[in-house]
């Protein structure tokens, strides 16, 4: 598999991993929240607490003029391409779902993968797991944990499978979604073979 990577992703690793220690971040967290426009943050400001959306707006950065360079906005290819600068042409994720000519089926951009089983699902419950196999684009996340010789923690928590494992890319320490069949968070034998005890 080949991965690419986006040339503002370069500039981007290149500026960070030249500040001096002290200014560099201990913690970096990214938050998507699907379908939100940019503009609610705004209308709706006097019912965001001062810790929350109000201190994001007050204290991080924004892009007001930010377009997707493509048509249709699903949330896989949305994820690389927030995450890795990278359209579906160059991610490889055509949706969130797509049928896959090689394999003769309709697959999901992470889940029902094969090669790996889902974890911590109750005995009774048995179905493959998920991965970032299908992207073909290192992330963020991926670029940061080379960067810091794969020591760094990175891990990506969401409702949906495919919000937890994109943004976290390939070399993941964890990710982490929530099954509605059996009622709480898994994982895939992708990251790891059992559910650590916070989960």
């Amino acid at each position: 598999m080949t991965i690419r990577i986006s040339y503002w992703l370069l500039f981007f690793l290149a500026t960070a991993t030249t500040l001096p220690a002290q200014d560099r971040p201990k913690l970096v967290v990214g938050i998507v929240v699907d379908q939100m426009r940019q503009d609610l943050l705004y209308r709706y400001q006097e019912h965001f607490g001062d810790d929350g959306f109000q201190r994001f707006t007050r204290e991080g950065f924004e892009y007001r003029n930010a377009h997707f360079p493509y048509m249709y906005t699903a949330t896989g290819p949305g994820h690389a391409a927030i995450y890795a600068g990278a359209p579906p042409a160059v991610s490889g994720l055509a949706g969130n779902e797509w049928y896959e000519r090689s394999e003769n089926r309709v697959v999901n951009v992470v889940g029902g993968d094969p090669l790996y089983r889902a974890v911590g699902l109750p005995d009774t419950l048995d179905k493959p797991g998920a991965s970032p196999r299908r992207m073909l684009v290192s992330t963020l996340a991926d670029e940061l944990q080379k960067v810091q010789g794969y020591r760094a923690k990175t891990i990506g928590l969401s409702i949906k499978n495919r919000g937890a494992i994109l943004p976290a890319g390939h070399s993941a320490t964890g990710a982490y979604w929530f099954d509605t069949q059996a009622g709480r968070f898994i994982t895939s034998e992708f990251y790891r073979d059992q559910l650590p005890d916070w989960v």
